[in-house]
């Protein structure tokens, strides 16, 4: 384990903690969703400042949960290319697995025009596409998106650590992202993210937020990144991609090495 990461756990174990159950009016499924980009050395002085205005998640003992997300697209890369060409509304298909409960939910990401995310999920037994047509499935995605498991396919895969915080007021939740590594279905590539965090405020409306304090002392401004389309781009050089080329350009700096799409053979 690194510096860095020893530092992570170490100011992570001084928050106090909030349960699953404690976190159950706070699910935030109508919110309003602000992404900050960074690394993890700034993420120890984010932790360092939240002393005694953030709870911290704990899962039997764990502060640190373990994610894995396959994303399902169409042949012709409909919910991608939707992002990339910035439409509103836009959506995503993903099954996600909380890998320390074993629990599988499919899952239906809206955007709308306001910026605003509405997120409806089903519980499904895998990832594994008879399963999940056999827990319906594809009647959940053709109501809410027009398509079927017959005309999507799994695309990219990532795996991931997640730290999420509370506020005291229990009004947001902040999930903070690191170790991010992608698997890419159609062409077999994998690539890494070194040192870079996602942070994520999640909140309804805006209501009085500590960490925007937090986070401007540490000069951590807003940027978006969305795990699919960059975690696509960086192992599909077939996608269409010059929307990302300068986002990719100002993240490099925040993994240690360099973040570039890989170019098609």
């Amino acid at each position: 384990m690194s510096d860095v990461d020893r530092s992570i756990e170490r100011w992570l174990s001084q928050l106090d903690p909030i349960s699953l159950d404690e976190m159950s009016g706070i699910k935030l499924m109508n919110r309003t969703d602000t992404k900050f980009v960074t690394s993890k050395q700034k993420l120890v002085g984010l932790l360092e400042l939240a002393q005694g205005k953030y709870y911290a998640q704990q899962i039997e003992g764990s502060r640190i949960a373990n994610y894995r997300t396959v994303y399902w697209d169409t042949t012709g890369h409909r919910f991608f290319l939707e992002h990339h060409n910035g439409h509103a509304p836009r959506q995503k298909i993903r099954v996600r697995t909380y890998l320390d409960s074993d629990l599988t939910f499919l899952e239906v990401k809206t955007k709308n025009n306001h910026g605003r995310t509405k997120k409806k999920r089903i519980s499904v037994p895998n990832h594994d596409r008879a399963d999940i047509v056999a827990a319906g499935g594809s009647d959940f995605t053709a109501k809410l998106t027009g398509v079927t498991f017959e005309d999507i396919g799994p695309t990219v895969q990532n795996r991931f650590q997640r730290i999420t915080l509370v506020n005291k007021g229990k009004t947001e939740r902040l999930t903070i992202d690191f170790n991010v590594e992608f698997h890419n279905y159609e062409t077999e590539a994998d690539a890494g993210t070194g040192d870079l965090v996602i942070i994520e405020l999640k909140r309804d409306g805006n209501v009085f937020s500590p960490v925007l304090d937090i986070l401007r002392e540490l000069r951590i401004k807003p940027s978006g990144f969305s795990k699919y389309c960059i975690g696509s781009v960086i192992t599909n050089g077939r996608l269409k991609n010059n929307m990302f080329k300068e986002k990719l350009v100002r993240i490099s700096k925040y993994s240690g090495h360099r973040f570039e799409m890989k170019k098609e053979e």
